[in-house]
């Protein structure tokens, strides 16, 4: 009864079904194991010490930016340059704006400093001016933002002097020197106490935010994409082997389908036939006039 099974157009299904459900198997262990992966680092970060409480060391010590060294005290000298302000970032569930300095170190390479939050909109709020002279910064490190950072503006068009995203690649297209791929955020406020510190955010991918449930949402996706492709192929051969069955009790007659078919082919071949080739009276006519 199932030796349709061995029929060249089951090989194909066969093959399809062999190929497909241990990719789907395969697809959804390994979005199990990201959102595992989450799980791990989020425990982790909660079961370990605040960054910012660790001591403070050289910048240059703690590059490149890692769920290690994010967050930890990043120590800068040199003197401030260039300003930008940062717009559409919230605080405290109140709209601002960063104020952002780039620190010139010795090397001539600029680190990008926050020096604090003001609400209100940028460009119409008067920005206190950054220390003047040679200073030392002692910063919360954090990674450069990218298009998926939250607050970022990647729509761009903005006024001269501000910034939709700190990163050294925004910034590189600004100034003419170089800049770190890192930024810091001053835990405390600048005397005069007008700009309000910027918290360090943690780490991307250290917590259980929304992707992180996302990955647990493909997992299941790929497993029931799994079960879909079995369901299908039990459907596809039971049926199959429900019409071999009837054929073999005579409650269909064997090869009826196909005589069926052949007459509704030749029946379409008749039809073009009559069309391509002209009636013997009508070409008789023709010649005639």
């Amino acid at each position: 009864m199932y030796r349709f099974l061995l029929t060249p157009r089951w090989w194909g299904i066969n093959l399809f079904v062999v190929l497909a459900i241990p990719f789907c198997v395969f697809m959804g262990t390994w979005q199990l194991g990201r959102f595992e992966d989450r799980v791990q680092s989020h425990e982790q970060a909660e079961k370990a010490p605040d960054p910012s409480t660790r001591a403070a060391k050289p910048l240059d010590e703690l590059l490149p930016v890692d769920k290690v060294t994010s967050g930890r005290p990043a120590v800068a000298t040199g003197t401030y340059a260039d300003q930008f302000l940062v717009p559409g970032r919230e605080l405290d569930e109140r709209r601002g704006f960063y104020v952002l300095s780039l620190l010139r170190t010795e090397g001539g390479k600029a680190l990008p400093v926050v020096r604090g939050w003001l609400p209100g909109t940028a460009g119409s709020v008067p920005v206190p001016a950054a220390p003047q002279g040679e200073v030392t910064v002692t910063g919360d490190l954090q990674a450069s933002e990218n298009i998926h950072s939250d607050g970022v503006d990647t729509r761009g068009g903005l006024p001269a002097g501000q910034l939709g995203m700190i990163s050294a690649a925004s910034l590189v297209n600004l100034v003419d020197y170089d800049v770190y791929d890192a930024w810091v955020t001053l835990p405390e406020a600048e005397a005069g106490g007008a700009l309000k510190p910027v918290p360090a955010a943690a780490p991307q991918g250290s917590g259980l935010d929304l992707k992180a449930f996302q990955n647990l949402g493909y997992t299941g996706e790929w497993f029931v994409f799994a079960g879909f492709v079995l369901f299908m192929w039990f459907r596809l051969v039971r049926r199959e082997a429900e019409a071999v069955r009837d054929v073999a009790l005579g409650l269909v007659p064997e090869g009826e389908e196909a005589q069926e078919g052949e007459k509704a082919d030749a029946g379409v071949a008749g039809a073009e036939g009559a069309t391509a080739v002209p009636a013997p009276e009508t070409t008789k006519a023709a010649q005639g006039s």
